[in-house]
């Protein structure tokens, strides 16, 4: 079956079926082999059900799978071409957490032995459940705010969005005791409540010029290195050695001194960390929360 005729037999499949079709695709692509009893326990099925999903696997895509009797198993083939499409993020998250972001079984079971970095800061689900129904319904917030430089204090907000900073979570946010929008830190907040007001324009994410704002950063490998093109074929960069983001300026800051990009005009910082140099320093210029940025300053002008 070619391209063109799995596209318009999956487009007529139920999405329960094609998300176990996706289950086999990807344990075959990723890990090689699966079975029978892989479908009934990630779904909870009959054996019967789980052998029809098999056999419509193969007509979908007869040169991916090889049943193997001695061992009762459905093994990769060498001409494998996934049905599905997958994301290296996806993929990753996949096998080191389990299959399936709707999945109510057993929790945090990777599919291969895989070890991450521990998660020191653990969001609380009650907290953060108040705040995402109020970024969804777009609704105020009353909260108490635990910052380093003030203390806890009393806050109105209007979030409407989520971010990761790669190190823990925050919301963007709208805040009426400073009349601007910032960031905050999702661990930080204590007591969400969420009333009832009148939610001005100038309070909305349209609003938001940082958040609206897109940077195109040309990150390079960093000129002090000795083999550049290991960086470049680690950061999967272009022919010229370039890797171009488009970011938010709302949290550009975050993405260079998460990577430790040296944004120094002249990639003068030194240390085995700094394998990146912003090669377009200035167009960072403008971005509020640049300060977190390495070996950045203002142009002169």
């Amino acid at each position: 079956m070619n391209k063109k005729q799995q596209e318009q037999a999956l487009s007529e499949l139920s999405q329960i079926q094609k998300e176990r079709l996706s289950h086999i695709d990807f344990r075959l692509m990723f890990l090689g082999v699966m079975q029978r009893s892989d479908l009934i326990q990630r779904f909870g099925m009959k054996e019967a059900a789980a052998t029809r999903d098999i056999a419509l696997y193969r007509k979908l895509a007869e040169d991916n799978i090889t049943y193997v009797t001695k061992q009762r198993s459905y093994f990769y083939n060498p001409d494998f071409r996934p049905l599905f499409a997958y994301t290296p993020e996806r993929a990753l998250a996949a096998l080191s957490s389990g299959f399936g972001d709707d999945y109510v079984g057993e929790q945090g079971k990777s599919m291969l032995t895989c070890d991450t970095p521990t998660q020191l800061n653990q969001t609380q689900l009650t907290t953060l459940a108040v705040l995402t129904r109020a970024i969804h319904q777009q609704q105020v917030v009353k909260i108490t705010y635990y910052s380093l430089s003030s203390g806890a204090s009393k806050r109105e907000i209007i979030p409407f969005a989520l971010v990761d900073n790669g190190l823990r979570w925050h919301i963007r946010a709208y805040d009426r005791k400073h009349n601007r929008f910032a960031d905050f830190v999702v661990n930080r907040i204590k007591n969400p409540t969420i009333i009832a007001s009148v939610i001005e324009e100038s309070e909305k994410q349209a609003a938001d010029n940082q958040w609206n704002r897109i940077v195109e950063l040309a990150i390079v490998p960093h000129p002090s290195l000795a083999h550049p093109e290991t960086i470049a074929m680690d950061y999967c960069m272009s022919s010229d050695d370039t890797l171009s983001i488009n970011v938010r300026a709302a949290v550009a800051g975050y993405l260079l001194r998460r990577w430790n990009i040296d944004c120094s005009e002249k990639h003068s910082l030194k240390g085995n960390e700094y394998h990146l140099w912003l090669k377009n320093y200035p167009t960072l210029y403008g971005v509020e929360n640049i300060v977190i940025a390495p070996g950045y300053s203002s142009p002169q002008h």
